[in-house]
């Protein structure tokens, strides 16, 4: 497989700088481009659609004893507690969501978010690692990507780390090049798809490759999404990428993604996920829920 040497990137709030991540030794094509595991299967729906005691918000439980040697980390993960006071961040436009790329924690607070998107790999070992270790993950599925097994993502969400699952369209389409209406459908499509399988509608939404514009925030609005998430840093098969500078700072949101050896020049998707938690703890950071700060 011939991988693209650069990472497409989205607008981020106004004002704010553009990310554009260009390529690296170990920049791979994202799974943002799709296509070629896309499957049409559906999972089967909960036949009530209810909300399962499992999906209520609860607190992240601690990771075991010695998780981290499992995982091949050189000390445990540090997790930021629930903050008592959320931070404040601008409201939305009559009409639009939020649009976050960076969480405005205090210059001292060294805490960053792990979210994951798309859902093309689907690897039982690394659904064992977020288990142990009681990561926090963010998850935006794609339906025609994640949907022919949901039941994974179920339980990564249910595993007592407080995950959460979002939306990020039906299809991955540059929602940019859409109509209104053509835009609204993908995200409200995906609300309803994630409604009848997981009982709720997700609040935060991510637009595929970060790419949206002012009919974005319309349909997210009228799809009764109240949040459209960005990110400033992304986890490439060894490294991050930043939007700027080169090292993380505090409130940075991570994108990461569903993948496996196919896309990521033959590496697992738990040790590129090692990799990004060596360099969290490297550069002294914790991990926090970014639910808990909205």
């Amino acid at each position: 497989m011939k991988y693209a040497r650069r990472f497409v990137a989205g607008t981020l709030t106004a004002g704010a700088l553009a990310l554009s991540l260009t390529g690296c030794g170990d920049s791979v094509d994202p799974i943002e481009r799709l296509g070629r595991k896309t499957t049409e299967a559906r999972a089967t729906p909960s036949p009530s659609g209810a909300a399962s005691p499992s999906a209520a918000a609860r607190e992240p439980v601690a990771a075991a004893d010695g998780a981290y040697k499992k995982w091949g980390l050189s000390g445990p993960l540090q997790y930021a507690p629930k903050p008592a006071v959320k931070p404040r961040i601008a409201p939305a436009k009559a009409g639009r969501v939020q649009v976050i790329d960076r969480i405005p924690v205090p210059a001292d607070d060294k805490v960053v978010f792990l979210t994951f998107d798309d859902g093309a790999e689907k690897n039982p070992e690394f659904l064992t690692m977020a288990a142990d270790l009681k990561l926090p993950i963010s998850m935006f599925l794609t339906d025609n990507i994640a949907s022919s097994d949901y039941g994974h993502f179920e339980k990564l969400r249910d595993n007592g780390s407080g995950s959460t699952i979002n939306n990020h369209t039906l299809t991955h389409p540059n929602l940019r090049t859409l109509s209104f209406e053509a835009q609204k459908k993908e995200i409200c499509g995906q609300q309803d798809r994630l409604e009848t399988r997981f009982g709720k509608r997700p609040a935060l939404f991510r637009p595929p490759y970060g790419n949206h514009n002012d009919d974005t925030l319309r349909a997210a609005h009228e799809c009764g999404i109240s949040r459209l998430l960005l990110w400033r840093v992304s986890m490439q098969i060894n490294n991050f990428q930043y939007a700027e500078g080169s090292a993380l700072k505090p409130g940075d949101i991570i994108l990461a993604h569903f993948r496996g050896p196919s896309e990521l020049k033959g590496t697992t998707e738990t040790e590129m996920t090692t990799r990004m938690l060596r360099r969290i703890q490297e550069q002294g950071y914790r991990i926090g829920r970014i639910e808990d700060y909205l």
